[in-house]
């Protein structure tokens, strides 16, 4: 009976080990090798991110500054209703044409950027607020007023 009992507790240690190495193994065979959905490009160019700023306006009314910037200052990207950093390009060289801007043409809406059109807007869509090159209410409402007028 002895030998019984030894023979049943070797069979099943050696069926737990074995059942142990191969979830193992498998572990690290799904480690070492990912699926080809998990493995991504590389690249030798440094990412860029998309900045999109519409400045309160809806995704309609800033289709409608694209196409004018598209038909006026250059702007050659998608009539998408984002404004991203070539809607802001092609809105800095109408800005620095005529609205005082002078930094870079780069299309990060930053101060000088926003005083450029703070000077647009007080003169032709009822801005009332300080040229302080902050994006305010009262910023992001003329800006409205402009749109909807195209």
């Amino acid at each position: 009976m002895r030998p019984n009992v030894v023979t049943r507790t070797l069979v099943s240690l050696t069926a737990v080990a074995g059942i142990a190495a191969g979830s193992l193994a498998g572990a690290s065979v799904s480690l070492a090798a990912p699926t080809p959905a998990a493995k991504t490009a590389a690249s030798s160019q440094a990412a860029v991110p998309f900045a999109v700023n519409n400045l309160g306006l809806s995704t309609a009314q800033a289709k409608k500054h694209q196409v004018g910037l598209r038909d006026n200052w250059g702007y050659t990207g998608d009539i998408d209703g984002l404004l991203g950093t070539d809607s802001w390009k092609a809105m800095q060289h109408f800005l620095k044409k005529y609205w005082d801007y002078n930094d870079e043409i780069d299309g990060i809406v930053g101060s000088n950027t926003v005083k450029a059109l703070q000077r647009w807007l007080k003169k032709y869509y009822r801005y009332t607020g300080d040229i302080d090159g902050i994006a305010g209410s009262g910023t992001k409402d003329a800006f409205k007023r402009y749109a909807n007028s195209l």
